[in-house]
This record gives C-alpha cells, sequence and structure tokens, in this order.
C-alpha cells in the first residue's frame, strides 16, 4: 500500500495541539487594518480551535502524519 500524502494547503493552515486538536488563525488580520476597530483586532489575533467531530475526521486524513 502507498504512503498517504499531506494535503499541503492543510498542513501551512493548520497546527496539531498534544492534546489532538487542531488550530488555525483567524483569517481578516492581515491587511487593510486601517478601518478595523480595536477589539475586533484583539480578538482575531487569537487562534482558534477546530470544533466537530466530522470537520476532524476529515482534517485527520488531510493531515495523516502530523
Amino acid at each position: 500500500m502507498p504512503k498517504l500524502k499531506t494535503h499541503r494547503g492543510a498542513a501551512k493552515r493548520l497546527k496539531k495541539t498534544a492534546s489532538g486538536k487542531f488550530m488555525f488563525k483567524k483569517t481578516f488580520a492581515s491587511h487593510l487594518l486601517t478601518g478595523k476597530q480595536s477589539k475586533r483586532m484583539r480578538k482575531l489575533t487569537k487562534s482558534e480551535v477546530v470544533e466537530g467531530t466530522k470537520e476532524v475526521a476529515s482534517l485527520r486524513r488531510l493531515l495523516p502524519y502530523k
């Protein structure tokens, strides 16, 4: 059986924690920031955890060796 390939797009965007959860960086926080409120920017700097068992199962298939 051949080796499974890692989905490179998912590998660049997601990080697996020690407990097995996947974390990702929130969007809309890289450029065109002058019109956005400080409170919104503070919330966008934090990482988010992927919720839902179906999403996590599909991510495990995309990232078999992470």
